[in-house]
């Protein structure tokens, strides 16, 4: 493990002042009385509270540092020297018909209602923070013109200003509204809109109101997620609205009907109130009731979130929606990455991703050995490139599908944003001027979506939409270089065997075979042939 600084990171905008740091408490070693800061403790005795969190809130997203014992990077991606899995039948493979562009990274989930992608690989849940609200245009039209999966997370009803509730029910919500309408504006035949519901959502009838009124046709019930174990969270700036939120059912804290808070944030001393969502409470018959009652609502899929729980409550998640039939069960690693999440929560709470991953292909190879239905499997948790969704996906075959990406999917939206900003501003910097100074020389693929959708509907496109589509654009390409090595030219034939652990304690965690056992069965046989 890396060295660990409890008491400074950059995510809270805290350092040491020594050189020389504590490895358990990181207290700097030589701690003045008359230090000027900034460590974590120097920080907190003023600004109390406000250090459990990333910081600048509402411009930036955080993901853990905290580096673990085994990892993705412990496994490496076999190569072969012949042989093609899944051409098409009776058709041999030749150095001609097995280019890598002719490799099929097309994946599918579901039950009865599929949902194709033409890349394996989905958004994480964009809810109500400032973050997914300012860029959903970019996320939705990105991800809708890539052809994949998005998920619009919790909370957006209840934290819209302008919703409208009767019988403490919404009835309109002009947000939320807006992003499904984003989103199917620019859909085709690929990829879904997953609407997200915790406990206020459901309590406030979100389920109905996206069903019976927007058309949505995916529920997603959420049990947690890998970057904490407590309700979502975000932060106001306004009095008002805080004691809104307040009314409408939500924990606020501090608590801005107390006269004092009021004061402090006149004074100027309180910055934010902070809006939290209730933790869940999971049981086996209230489950599959809910799961019923959004059929009955007209859900044609129902699929699950669960969080860096320990295997107990992962048996469950996989069992119930086992029973359930669920369409699709997404399990989310720590550290895992968000918006708004306490800090030491994030580094040092929850199943690592790497060790979650094997325990739930153990669970669903039990599952299967006794015959029963296995839901279609997806893993997130800290992934950014092509080789970890080949990874995921060949460690967890043949349950998993897909890999769900938080800040990696997010990134290209501000990127693209930004671009269009700086060329206005003709403040461009030179990490983007190099390769040009208009929308048509900077981006790669503008040329290929004009030539699909014309340049009139391109240019009315957010930039940031074609920031994430060219970014899928890559992951698919490195996807087929790394599955036309491996001799795999359909997602389905992704197997274990494609896998070598690099250390014994990988193999030993993942029933991955170490580089030095795998495959050495048939060597020993080609050596000792006559």
């Amino acid at each position: 493990m890396n060295l660990q600084r409890p008491n400074a990171n950059e995510a809270t905008q805290t350092s040491n002042r020594s050189r020389n740091a504590m490895p358990t408490s990181g207290l700097c070693t030589r701690c003045l009385d008359t230090c000027r800061g900034n460590c974590e403790v120097f920080k907190a005795s003023f600004r109390g509270r406000e250090v459990l969190y990333p910081s600048p809130y509402g411009s930036i997203t955080a993901g853990a540092d905290k580096d673990y014992p085994v990892d993705y990077s412990h496994l490496n991606i076999m190569g072969y020297a012949f042989g093609a899995k899944g051409l098409p039948e009776g058709v041999e493979p030749t150095p001609d018909n097995t280019l890598f562009p002719m490799v099929d990274t097309e994946t599918e989930y579901g039950v009865e209602h599929k949902v194709r992608m033409k890349v394996p690989v989905f958004t994480g849940a964009l809810g109500s923070t400032d973050v997914a609200r300012r860029n959903w245009e970019s996320f939705a039209v990105g991800a809708a013109i890539s052809g994949i999966t998005l998920v619009c997370g919790e909370n957006v009803c209840g934290v819209d200003p302008q919703a409208e509730f009767k019988n403490g029910k919404v009835v309109e919500s002009p947000e939320m509204r807006r992003r499904v309408e984003i989103y199917k504006r620019y859909r085709e035949d690929y990829g879904d809109l997953i609407v997200q519901m915790n406990v206020e959502d459901t309590r406030f009838g979100v389920a109905e109101y996206v069903i019976e009124k927007l058309g949505v046709e995916t529920i997603e019930l959420k049990w947690g997620q890998g970057a904490k174990c407590i309700g979502g969270e975000i932060k106001i700036d306004s009095l008002e609205r805080a004691l809104e939120l307040q009314r409408r059912g939500y924990l606020v804290t501090p608590d801005p009907s107390v006269e004092a808070n009021q004061k402090a944030f006149r004074d100027g001393a309180i910055k934010h109130f902070e809006r939290h969502s209730r933790l869940g409470f999971i049981d086996q018959e209230g489950f599959m009731k809910e799961v019923e009652r959004l059929r009955n609502l007209g859900a044609k899929r129902v699929t699950l979130k669960t969080g860096a729980y320990p295997m107990r409550e992962l048996a469950m998640a996989l069992k119930w929606a086992s029973d359930a039939k669920i369409d699709l069960v997404t399990i989310d690693g720590a550290p895992g990455g968000t918006g708004m999440s306490p800090w030491r929560m994030m580094v040092e709470w929850g199943v690592p991703t790497f060790y979650l991953q094997c325990m739930a292909y153990e669970l669903a190879e039990r599952l299967a050995k006794k015959g029963r239905f296995v839901p279609d499997l997806a893993m997130a948790g800290g992934f950014s490139t092509e080789d970890h969704i080949f990874k995921v996906l060949a460690m967890g075959a043949p349950y998993f599908k897909a890999v769900c990406m938080g800040r990696a999917l997010m990134i290209p939206g501000f990127v693209g944003k930004n671009i269009k900003q700086w060329i206005e501003d003709n403040d461009l910097p030179k990490t983007v001027s190099e390769y040009g100074t208009t929308i048509q020389e900077i981006f790669v693929t503008y040329e290929e979506l004009v030539a699909k959708y014309g340049k009139e509907t391109v240019d009315s496109m957010p930039t940031g939409a074609i920031g994430v589509y060219t970014f899928v654009d890559k992951l698919k390409v490195g996807l087929q270089q790394l599955m036309a090595g491996s001799r795999n030219y359909k997602i389905s034939t992704i197997s274990r065997k494609d896998l070598m652990a690099l250390s014994e304690e990988a193999a030993k965690i993942s029933g991955i075979p170490y580089v030095m056992d795998a495959y050495r069965e048939e060597a020993m046989q080609i050596i000792d042939s006559e």
